[in-house]
Parts: structure tokens; sequence; C-alpha cells
């Protein structure tokens, strides 16, 4: 099981995931972000709209959700991808820790396990447990369009699979498997983006184009994401082989 983990890390800071948490450490329960009451999430708004300088909730909402699905469960895409094996990220079995800056510090299991299990339990534990209350719990508190929402959600999970294959992970796995979670996750969710594989300079890699704004342009940075719908789809492709390049980080 730890060497699952392990490989999980070698594939930078987006797929680590603390197991050894001290009670008390600043950890913030996943599972009470799904309350749109909670002091927790509104700690965690906070944090972010701080951290980013968003003048508005519901523009705060959208990166946090965003942020959200591209860090705190993406380690369970990855280690499903690449070793057929699940990480129970359900919000009751997950924590994080705030940052200062956007973004969060560390997120962590409670209870550390690698079990075997279909694509549809993954889906579960991942969007129809985790992820879409989250949605939900934020739209209720700051009224961000769902469908904005829900874009960030399907951002966020395609970036598990984007950013492992510029880090040396099987583009071809990697994109077999996220069509495949996709198919099973249904809900539209696909229809808020797509997946384009790109080469250049003998580098290839995933790339995703949103179809939905997170409003972080609106944020102190005053920057566009480099998926965002904003900009033209040749530009976007332009950036991204950029990327490929190494001009650009």
């Amino acid at each position: 099981m730890h060497d699952v983990f392990a490989r999980l890390d070698a594939y930078g800071e987006r797929y680590r995931l603390e197991r050894a948490l001290v009670p008390d450490d600043d950890w913030i329960a996943c599972s009470r972000l799904l309350d749109p009451g909670s002091p927790e999430l509104a700690r965690v708004l906070e944090a972010e709209r701080h951290a980013s300088g968003q003048v508005s909730e519901h523009a705060t909402a959208l990166t946090v959700i965003a942020v959200y699905a591209s860090r705190v469960t993406t380690a369970a895409l990855l280690a499903w991808a690449l070793e057929g094996v699940l990480v129970d990220v359900r919000p009751s079995n997950v924590a994080l820790r705030l940052s200062e800056h956007h973004g969060f510090e560390a997120v962590g299991l409670r209870e550390p396990s690698v079990v075997e299990g279909p694509v549809e339990t993954l889906v579960s534990w991942v969007l129809d447990e985790h992820l879409l209350p989250l949605a939900d719990a934020l739209h209720t508190r700051t009224r961000a369009g769902v469908r904005q929402l829900h874009g960030g959600i399907a951002y966020g999970c395609a970036a598990a699979f984007c950013s492992a294959s510029l880090r040396g992970g099987d583009a071809d796995l990697l994109e077999a498997a996220y069509h495949r979670f996709m198919a099973a996750a249904g809900g539209g969710l696909d229809r808020l983006g797509r997946m384009v594989r790109l080469r250049e300079g003998g580098r290839e890699g995933l790339f995703y184009l949103r179809d939905t704004c997170c409003l972080y342009y609106t944020s102190a940075e005053k920057t566009l994401c480099a998926s965002c719908c904003l900009d033209t789809r040749e530009d976007r492709i332009a950036n991204y082989q950029k990327v490929l390049s190494g001009l650009v980080a």
C-alpha cells in the first residue's frame, strides 16, 4: 500500500497525501465542507478570498471548487488510472490544511487504504459523495452558478490526468483512463470541456480546454487561467505548445 502512495508522491505536490495526521493540527475535515452553513466552509472561502484577492463571494466559490477538485481528489484518479486501485477519498476520510496563498497547504487521509474496485466506485467516492455535494454547498452559500461549479469539477478531474502526462505518465494510458472515467461519471461533465493531446519538440502531453470560467481574472492577479474559455481555442493550444517546448511553465 505504501508503495502506491510513494509513487503518487513522485508525480508532484498535486498528488501528495499526508498519512500521519496529528489530531487538532489545524486540519479541516472535508465532510464539514458539505454543510453550506458550516464555519469550516466559511474558513475555506475566506482564506481563498484573502489569498487571491477575489471581490465577490460567487467568484471565490468558483475558484475554490476548481482548486479543490484539482488537488484534493486527484491522487485517487491517478492511482486508479496507473495502478487500477482505489484510494478512499470520501469526505469523511479526507482533511485539508489552509494556506496563506492560493490553494491548500496540504491534503491528508485519516485512514490510508488502497483497495480494488470498479470505476463506478471511484465515481461514487470522488464525484457523487464528495465533489458534487461540495458544489451544491457552495451554490447554496454563495449562489455561484451550478454549471460553472460543475465546470470547475470537470477541470479538476481532467487536471489529474493532464498533469501526470507532463511528469512522465503514459499519455496513452492516461488519455484512455480519462475518457473511461468521464463515461462512467455521466451527468454532462464531459460536455464542460475537452481533452486535447499535443506534441511539440519531441514531447507530448494532455491538456484541457474549459468551456466554463472560474472568474479568476477578477482576482487581484487579474490573469486568465491557461485553460480559460475566454481565450480562443487556438490561443490556448499555442500556449500549451509553449509549455511542451519549455518556453513557459
